[in-house]
């Protein structure tokens, strides 16, 4: 598993940030810069996505995987407790291993994440995810990114290119594709198909956290509605919530007025 890190690497206080299904560590570019005087920033890319190896069994794209690798990720960093942020997939890796008996994680950050994920979100996500487009450049990968994640909100053309770059790479035979396997979509689909069309929920695990907990939530979200948001707000660790204006599923983290909650609350 690769890992970006920031700041200094003999610090012990340690940020660990995992990003969403398809993306990669790169998305924490800015709030790890804004961080790096503060903590050791470690951003991995999860098995599938970005540096990071492929799996042979597909059907292992799933949170006991995630968990494992990031104990192990822990482990390496010889640290024995960590701050975390976790935007949608890295949010609900973050649940599972907040929710566990001796933890290791002390501050916890979803970001436009919960205990229900909608069923409208699903079927979103499951529109492009495994289906491997292939490009002639980064101006055509690009123009699929702005379409594919337009929730995320607007951002300049340096941004666009920055959250495009890091998730493509050019083949060999100098198409650009992105560097994610398409395989993570088979137990996506598995688990969509399950849920029956129904909204999926995951209550025991977030009841089950108690270290103090941010929520972050994009005011348009189709994945954490506003009345899932405020349940989490009444009940388990009792997240304090903050609604980001003019963004869907979810919040970048890439501007100062994002990143400011996240930093008043990890510092605290």
């Amino acid at each position: 598993m690769a890992y970006v890190e920031w700041g200094d690497p003999a610090n012990p206080k340690v940020l660990v940030c995992v990003h969403g299904l398809t993306r990669c560590s790169r998305d924490f570019d800015f709030l790890a810069q804004a961080l790096a005087e503060d903590y050791r920033v470690v951003c991995p890319d999860v098995v599938g996505r970005g540096r990071s190896d492929w799996l042979r069994n597909k059907s292992l794209y799933a949170l006991p995987q995630y968990c494992a690798d990031m104990t192990n990720l822990l482990a390496r960093l010889n640290v024995e407790t960590v701050h975390w942020v976790g935007t949608s997939m890295g949010g609900l890796i973050g649940m599972a291993l907040a929710s566990q008996p001796e933890t290791p994680i002390t501050r916890l950050v979803l970001n436009d994440v919960g205990p229900v994920i909608a069923a409208v979100s699903l079927g979103r996500i499951g529109e492009y995810l495994g289906s491997a487009p292939r490009f002639d450049g980064i101006e055509q990968a690009e123009a699929f990114v702005r379409f594919v994640s337009a929730t995320f909100g607007s951002f300049s053309d340096a941004q666009w290119r920055h959250l495009t770059v890091h998730v493509t790479r050019t083949a060999a035979d100098g198409k650009v594709e992105f560097a994610y396997d398409p395989g993570i979509a088979q137990p996506f689909r598995e688990m969509q198909a399950a849920s029956e069309g129904k909204d999926i929920e995951l209550w025991p695990l977030y009841d089950g956290i108690a270290c103090p907990t941010l929520l972050l939530r994009g005011v348009a979200s189709d994945l954490l509605t506003h009345d899932t948001a405020l349940q989490m707000s009444e009940r388990g660790p009792r997240a304090k919530l903050v609604e980001v204006p003019g963004v869907g599923h979810a919040p970048m983290l890439m501007d100062a007025a994002q990143v400011a909650p996240v930093r008043e609350f990890l510092l605290a």
